[in-house]
Protein backbone atom coordinates (compact mmCIF):
# COMPACT_ATOMS: atom_id res chain seq x y z
CA UNK A 1 0.00 0.00 0.00
CA UNK A 2 2.89 2.37 0.78
CA UNK A 3 4.44 1.64 -2.63
CA UNK A 4 1.15 2.52 -4.30
CA UNK A 5 0.99 5.82 -2.36
CA UNK A 6 4.56 6.64 -3.42
CA UNK A 7 3.76 5.89 -7.06
CA UNK A 8 0.62 8.02 -6.86
CA UNK A 9 2.59 10.93 -5.39
CA UNK A 10 5.31 10.51 -8.03
CA UNK A 11 2.74 10.47 -10.84
CA UNK A 12 0.93 13.48 -9.41
CA UNK A 13 4.25 15.35 -9.14
CA UNK A 14 5.02 14.51 -12.77
CA UNK A 15 1.71 15.99 -13.90
CA UNK A 16 2.46 19.04 -11.74
CA UNK A 17 5.76 19.56 -13.56
CA UNK A 18 3.92 19.22 -16.86
CA UNK A 19 1.51 21.97 -15.82
CA UNK A 20 4.43 24.14 -14.65
CA UNK A 21 6.10 23.76 -18.04
CA UNK A 22 2.79 24.76 -19.60
CA UNK A 23 2.74 27.95 -17.52
CA UNK A 24 6.28 28.80 -18.70
CA UNK A 25 5.26 28.25 -22.34
CA UNK A 26 2.12 30.38 -21.92
CA UNK A 27 4.19 33.20 -20.43
CA UNK A 28 6.74 32.93 -23.25
CA UNK A 29 3.92 32.99 -25.80
CA UNK A 30 2.37 36.08 -24.23
CA UNK A 31 5.71 37.89 -24.14
CA UNK A 32 6.27 36.89 -27.78
CA UNK A 33 2.89 38.29 -28.77
CA UNK A 34 3.80 41.61 -27.16
CA UNK A 35 7.26 41.70 -28.78
CA UNK A 36 6.57 40.02 -32.14
CA UNK A 37 9.60 41.58 -33.83
CA UNK A 38 11.96 40.14 -31.24
CA UNK A 39 10.12 36.80 -31.40
CA UNK A 40 10.56 36.73 -35.19
CA UNK A 41 14.31 37.35 -35.00
CA UNK A 42 14.69 34.90 -32.12
CA UNK A 43 12.82 32.16 -33.97
CA UNK A 44 14.89 32.77 -37.11
CA UNK A 45 18.14 32.55 -35.15
CA UNK A 46 16.97 29.37 -33.41
CA UNK A 47 15.98 27.93 -36.79
CA UNK A 48 19.39 28.83 -38.22
CA UNK A 49 21.23 27.21 -35.33
CA UNK A 50 19.07 24.10 -35.62
CA UNK A 51 19.93 23.86 -39.32
CA UNK A 52 23.63 24.35 -38.57
CA UNK A 53 23.72 21.78 -35.75
CA UNK A 54 21.59 19.33 -37.76
CA UNK A 55 23.95 19.72 -40.72
CA UNK A 56 27.00 19.07 -38.53
CA UNK A 57 25.39 15.97 -37.02
CA UNK A 58 24.34 14.81 -40.50
CA UNK A 59 27.89 15.29 -41.77
CA UNK A 60 29.27 13.21 -38.88
CA UNK A 61 26.70 10.53 -39.63
CA UNK A 62 27.61 10.57 -43.33
CA UNK A 63 31.31 10.23 -42.47
CA UNK A 64 30.48 7.23 -40.27
CA UNK A 65 28.53 5.74 -43.19
CA UNK A 66 31.31 6.17 -45.76
CA UNK A 67 31.58 3.25 -48.06
CA UNK A 68 27.78 2.95 -48.31
CA UNK A 69 25.32 4.30 -50.85
CA UNK A 70 24.18 6.83 -48.26
CA UNK A 71 27.50 8.66 -48.04
CA UNK A 72 27.20 11.18 -50.88
CA UNK A 73 23.53 11.87 -50.26
CA UNK A 74 24.28 12.43 -46.58
CA UNK A 75 27.16 14.78 -47.41
CA UNK A 76 25.04 16.82 -49.84
CA UNK A 77 22.10 17.12 -47.42
CA UNK A 78 24.43 18.03 -44.54
CA UNK A 79 26.20 20.65 -46.65
CA UNK A 80 22.86 22.18 -47.66
CA UNK A 81 21.73 22.29 -44.02
CA UNK A 82 25.00 23.90 -42.94
CA UNK A 83 24.85 26.46 -45.76
CA UNK A 84 21.20 27.29 -45.02
CA UNK A 85 21.98 27.60 -41.31
CA UNK A 86 24.82 30.03 -41.97
CA UNK A 87 22.63 32.13 -44.28
CA UNK A 88 19.73 32.24 -41.78
CA UNK A 89 22.05 33.16 -38.89
CA UNK A 90 23.82 35.89 -40.89
CA UNK A 91 20.64 37.32 -42.47
CA UNK A 92 17.66 36.55 -40.16
CA UNK A 93 15.57 39.42 -41.62
CA UNK A 94 15.90 38.09 -45.17
CA UNK A 95 15.14 34.57 -43.94
CA UNK A 96 12.03 35.87 -42.20
CA UNK A 97 10.93 37.56 -45.43
CA UNK A 98 11.38 34.34 -47.41
CA UNK A 99 9.63 32.23 -44.79
CA UNK A 100 6.76 34.73 -44.56
CA UNK A 101 6.30 34.61 -48.34
CA UNK A 102 6.32 30.81 -48.19
CA UNK A 103 3.75 30.80 -45.37
CA UNK A 104 1.49 33.22 -47.24
CA UNK A 105 1.62 31.05 -50.36
CA UNK A 106 0.86 27.95 -48.28
CA UNK A 107 -2.16 29.68 -46.75
CA UNK A 108 -3.36 30.80 -50.19
CA UNK A 109 -3.05 27.38 -51.83
CA UNK A 110 -4.39 25.56 -48.78
CA UNK A 111 -7.36 27.92 -48.65
CA UNK A 112 -8.15 27.47 -52.34
CA UNK A 113 -7.94 23.68 -52.10
CA UNK A 114 -10.09 23.58 -48.93
CA UNK A 115 -12.70 25.82 -50.52
CA UNK A 116 -12.79 23.81 -53.73
CA UNK A 117 -12.73 20.50 -51.86
CA UNK A 118 -15.55 21.47 -49.55
CA UNK A 119 -17.70 22.63 -52.48
CA UNK A 120 -17.03 19.46 -54.50
CA UNK A 121 -17.31 16.89 -51.69
CA UNK A 122 -19.95 18.54 -49.48
CA UNK A 123 -19.20 16.15 -46.64
CA UNK A 124 -20.57 16.19 -43.08
CA UNK A 125 -18.12 18.95 -42.09
CA UNK A 126 -18.98 21.11 -45.11
CA UNK A 127 -19.50 24.35 -43.21
CA UNK A 128 -16.37 24.07 -41.09
CA UNK A 129 -14.20 23.12 -44.05
CA UNK A 130 -15.61 26.01 -46.08
CA UNK A 131 -14.98 28.41 -43.19
CA UNK A 132 -11.44 27.13 -42.66
CA UNK A 133 -10.69 27.47 -46.37
CA UNK A 134 -12.02 31.02 -46.43
CA UNK A 135 -9.99 31.88 -43.32
CA UNK A 136 -6.79 30.41 -44.82
CA UNK A 137 -7.36 32.30 -48.06
CA UNK A 138 -8.00 35.57 -46.22
CA UNK A 139 -4.94 35.09 -44.00
CA UNK A 140 -2.75 34.38 -47.03
CA UNK A 141 -4.05 37.48 -48.81
CA UNK A 142 -3.51 39.69 -45.74
CA UNK A 143 0.04 38.46 -45.16
CA UNK A 144 0.93 38.72 -48.85
CA UNK A 145 -0.65 42.18 -49.26
CA UNK A 146 1.61 43.70 -46.62
CA UNK A 147 4.72 41.69 -47.51
CA UNK A 148 7.70 42.34 -46.90
CA UNK A 149 6.79 44.52 -43.89
CA UNK A 150 4.60 41.70 -42.56
CA UNK A 151 7.72 39.53 -42.23
CA UNK A 152 8.75 41.55 -39.18
CA UNK A 153 5.86 40.19 -37.11
CA UNK A 154 4.14 37.24 -38.84
CA UNK A 155 6.66 34.51 -37.96
CA UNK A 156 7.00 35.79 -34.38
CA UNK A 157 3.23 35.94 -34.02
CA UNK A 158 2.80 32.36 -35.30
CA UNK A 159 5.66 31.13 -33.12
CA UNK A 160 4.23 32.87 -30.05
CA UNK A 161 0.73 31.53 -30.71
CA UNK A 162 2.17 28.02 -31.01
CA UNK A 163 3.92 28.45 -27.65
CA UNK A 164 0.74 29.83 -26.09
CA UNK A 165 -1.52 27.01 -27.27
CA UNK A 166 1.06 24.30 -26.52
CA UNK A 167 1.37 25.74 -23.02
CA UNK A 168 -2.39 25.78 -22.54
CA UNK A 169 -2.52 22.16 -23.69
CA UNK A 170 0.19 21.16 -21.20
CA UNK A 171 -1.60 23.00 -18.38
CA UNK A 172 -4.83 21.20 -19.21
CA UNK A 173 -3.04 17.84 -19.42
CA UNK A 174 -1.19 18.40 -16.14
CA UNK A 175 -4.27 19.60 -14.27
CA UNK A 176 -6.48 16.85 -15.72
CA UNK A 177 -3.84 14.21 -15.02
CA UNK A 178 -3.52 15.29 -11.40
CA UNK A 179 -7.31 15.16 -11.01
CA UNK A 180 -7.50 11.66 -12.49
CA UNK A 181 -4.64 10.45 -10.28
CA UNK A 182 -6.39 11.96 -7.26
CA UNK A 183 -9.71 10.31 -8.18
CA UNK A 184 -8.06 6.92 -8.70
CA UNK A 185 -6.11 7.21 -5.45
CA UNK A 186 -9.24 8.16 -3.50
CA UNK A 187 -11.30 5.28 -4.93
CA UNK A 188 -11.68 2.33 -2.62
CA UNK A 189 -10.45 -0.92 -4.11
CA UNK A 190 -13.12 -3.51 -4.82
CA UNK A 191 -12.62 -6.65 -2.76
CA UNK A 192 -12.99 -9.90 -4.71
CA UNK A 193 -15.69 -12.21 -3.36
Amino acid sequence: MAAQTQETAKLSRGFGWLAALGVVLVLAGLVGLVYTGVATLTSMLLFGWLLLIGGAVGLLHAIQARGTNFFWLGVVVAALNIAAGVVVIRRPEAAAEALTMFAALLFLTGGVFRLAGSLVVRGPQFGWTLLQGAFDLLLGILVLASWPSSSKYVIGCFFSLALLFDGLGLIATGYGGRRVVGMVADAKPVQPE
